[in-house]
């Protein structure tokens, strides 16, 4: 089983701080937090942590990053339902977002370890979400493009920071394929 909780040590390793200012945080309500009984040790949940890190614009730990997450970007409501369909299937939680813009507050929300990303999209498209992905929110968010635009473009989403690049229609086992090698990756 997954550990759940940390000890007030294990959380100032992974903020890069002394345990003493976790215990402060704590104290002063910026940090969710609960004490044992009897001894009275300071015990944090882990997505109480990841919140606290997200709030404070501070990395998130690649061990702490749920790895069955996917975010499903596209303007095609088929396409979204049907990527979903394959994807919740073998357990992944997913989110979709229907256009870039979207997809830029669910990565902060949601928190995918995964995007299948559309690059053809009105407003923003894949390319600029790749680029806000890479250059501004730095993630390590893992992204498969999936698009009927064409090789080149495909393979330019790739250049720019895409993971990987399938284009449409898709084979449902090579989804699904792609999918769980990428849910076992933690950097790209």
């Amino acid at each position: 089983m997954k550990k759940q909780v940390l000890t007030s040590g294990e959380a100032a390793k992974i903020c890069g701080v002394n345990f003493r200012t976790i215990l402060r945080w704590v104290e002063k309500g910026i940090l969710k937090a609960h004490k044992l009984p009897g001894r009275g040790d300071t015990r944090i949940q882990i997505e109480d942590l990841v919140d606290f890190l997200n709030q404070n614009n501070m990395p998130i730990p690649d061990e702490l990053v749920p790895k069955n997450k996917v975010l499903i970007v596209d303007d095609d409501p088929s396409m979204t339902a049907t990527i979903q369909r394959i994807v919740k299937r073998e357990g992944f939680e997913t989110l979709i977002a229907n256009n870039g813009f979207e997809a830029g507050t669910a990565l902060t929300t949601f928190q995918p370890h995964i995007v299948t990303l559309d690059l053809k999209m009105p407003g923003v498209d894949g390319f600029q979400v790749i680029k806000h992905m890479r250059e501004t929110l730095k993630v390590k968010t893992q992204i498969l493009v999936i698009s009927a635009a064409s090789k080149q473009d495909l393979q330019k989403a790739v250049t720019c920071g895409a993971n990987q690049a399938i284009a449409k229609p898709f084979d449902n086992e090579e989804l699904l394929s792609i999918i769980k090698s990428l849910s076992d990756i933690d950097s790209f």
